[in-house]
């Protein structure tokens, strides 16, 4: 579980610097603002996901749909209080949010099948 969490936090770090990065936020600030959301959102998340799906055997669309709307919440909230740049935090929150939720089931799927 635990090389799960790890690994789930250190490529949503990778993948959401690299979309604020092309999104086009700059400094030490902004970025340093995008890992701590990250880390603050992302283990809660997982560990959450993990207890509800796995161990509680609840179904996991509702589930994952719940905790990925409100890690997108607190995110925005953090962006809208914390950013000097952005100027539509709550969008940049849900595609950043949109896209590395993406990525990371294609990344799941193809190492199903390889």
């Amino acid at each position: 579980m635990l090389t799960n969490l790890a690994i789930s936090l250190l490529l949503t770090l990778l993948l959401e610097e690299l979309f604020a990065l092309a999104w086009g936020l700059r400094g030490r600030w902004e970025l340093t603002m995008v890992a701590l959301m990250n880390c603050l959102t992302n283990p809660v998340v997982v560990l959450l996901h993990y207890t509800a799906v796995t161990l509680w055997r609840w179904s996991a669309l509702p589930v994952t749909a719940a905790l990925e709307a409100a890690a997108v919440l607190v995110e925005w909230r953090c962006c809208r209080a914390l950013s000097r740049q952005l100027r539509h935090p709550f969008r940049f929150a849900l595609l950043v949010n949109l896209f590395s939720y993406s990525v990371g089931c294609l990344l799941n799927f193809l190492w199903r099948i390889l």
